[in-house]
């Protein structure tokens, strides 16, 4: 049986690697329409203009004059698409608020103007009006801006593992490029707004290989793996779709321009992007939340088991139970009351029930993310107990303890929050079990799995749909006139 092992390996690597190849381009492949990126769908979806704005855009460059990274030699292919202009041109004319108006060819537009006056002159009259050209439009607005960072290694890491000469590994890379537009009003040059988006890049690399002697002189190699990286075109494209998207809600919700109907001010659009950049004032650089999670105070229901480390041997894991009070700062330390009962027991000559108290401090790795890992450390009070309630008999002799420990906590919406411990409720005493033995005092394990509930100050969701739509409001600014 062993000998075929080498061969089902072969088997696993060839199909496991077979599969990033089901989309290879083994064939010549026809043009087809270009791809389109998430975005797209609200930037079309947007609601109608009470009146389309007539826009020029200039230029709308590479402002980075970055190269892109080589690590053989000198690499002169940019970074960042030089293309950037007619992107943004599409993305205005989709989005059906803007006339777009022909100004990066100007001087090709003119020269052929000037060749058609010329042609009808040499075959009309000198006073034939009927042939004159009409007038080209001028703009209301001016669209200004470009692409000004381009990022690379923003954050890179990975993960491998290796065997007996088997094994497989994986890395990543992200970029980021950010996008800045402003319009400016043709009447005076004012900057009625600018705005900026920016979009990360992804790349990843995953391969395995297996490299192992099968038999003697028998040389078994095999190796699989792919690449994807993201196309820097595309995530131009969209982060430039965002700004356009982001212009056009941000002049509806100052005022700058009017909709067609005012009521879809409210449109699931509109409100969609009023939301998302509440949360982006909440984000830091990475999109992560930094903003506070939990509520000041809470209310845990805990069980686990535990696991008595004593004088006797052949100990037994017990179940175990109880609550606690959580007093959260809102930042990296949450402070935990607790008192939890259960049992400490050996397969035959000791089991006893027994209270704790615990006053402890949770240190939180990712205080704003929807989940953390955290390290917990505090004293409390350990009492045997016969009863059935969870009080302290001071009959019996109460021990002071340390605990400390490590867990991670899962918020699973605003109020509720899942959490895992493992803790060491370590005694000093040695005569818990009521036997003095060695040179080590009496202490215990602890896991537990709990259920926090967070009520102070419950989000009110609807007051929240009210703010925003207090925030999505018009104000008397001037008005960028569309020509005909």
């Amino acid at each position: 049986m062993q000998r075929f092992i080498p061969l089902y390996l072969l088997i696993i690597f060839i199909i496991g690697g077979c599969v990033p190849y089901f989309n290879q381009p083994l064939t010549e492949q026809r043009a087809e329409i270009g791809a389109e990126t998430p975005v797209r769908k609200n930037l079309v979806g947007l609601p109608e203009p009470r009146e389309k704005i007539v826009a020029a855009v200039y230029k709308f460059r590479d402002q980075t004059g970055q190269y892109k990274p080589s690590e053989t030699g000198a690499n002169w292919s940019t970074a960042v698409t030089q293309g950037t202009t007619s992107i943004l041109l599409k993305a205005i004319e989709e989005s059906g608020w803007f006339i777009p108006l022909e100004r990066e060819g100007l001087s090709n537009l003119l020269n052929e103007r000037k060749i058609i006056r010329s042609s009808r002159a040499n075959y009309a009259g000198k006073d034939d009006k009927s042939q004159l050209l009409p007038p080209l439009l001028f703009a209301g607005i001016v669209l200004e801006g470009g692409v000004i960072s381009y990022d690379a290694n923003v954050i890179t890491g990975g993960a491998g593992l290796m065997y007996f000469a088997a094994g497989g590994s994986g890395q990543y890379r992200q970029d980021r490029v950010t996008v800045y537009l402003r319009a400016i009003s043709t009447s005076n040059g004012r900057i009625l707004k600018t705005v900026y988006t920016s979009k990360m890049i992804l790349s990843q690399k995953i391969d395995a290989s297996l490299f192992r002697y099968v038999k003697f002189k028998r040389l078994l190699e095999a190796e699989t793996g792919f690449t994807y990286n993201e196309p820097s075109e595309m995530a131009v494209k969209e982060a430039i779709e965002k700004a356009v998207e982001s212009l056009i809600i941000e002049g509806v919700i100052e005022g700058l321009w009017d909709l067609k109907n005012p009521e879809d001010v409210s449109s699931e659009v509109i409100t969609n992007y009023v939301e998302e950049k509440e949360t982006n004032q909440e984000s830091d650089f990475f999109d992560q939340l930094v903003t506070k999670r939990r509520h000041k105070f809470g209310l845990g229901i805990e069980g686990g088991s535990w696991l008595y480390m004593g004088d006797y041997s052949h100990t037994e894991m017990e179940a175990c139970g109880g609550v606690s009070l959580l007093y959260d700062t809102q930042s990296y330390v949450q402070f935990k009351a607790s008192l939890t009962r259960g049992d400490l027991a050996t397969t035959k000559h000791f089991q006893r029930t027994y209270n704790s108290l615990d006053v402890t401090a949770k240190y939180r790795l990712l205080p704003y993310k929807s989940w953390t890992p955290y390290v917990e450390g505090g004293l409390g009070l350990f009492s045997q107990h016969d009863k059935s309630a969870f009080t302290f008999d001071l009959s019996n002799s109460i021990h002071t303890q340390a605990i400390y420990g490590a867990g991670v906590e899962f918020l699973l919406n605003d109020k509720f929050g899942l959490n895992f411990s493992v803790l060491n409720h370590y005694i000093f005493n040695d005569n818990v079990d009521g036997l003095k033995q060695g040179n080590y005092n009496d202490y215990f394990w602890e896991g537990k799995i709990g259920l926090n509930f967070y009520f102070d100050k419950l989000w009110d969701k609807n007051k929240k749909k009210r703010v925003r739509k207090q925030k999505i409001r018009k104000k008397p600014k001037e008005q960028p006139k569309s020509v005909e």
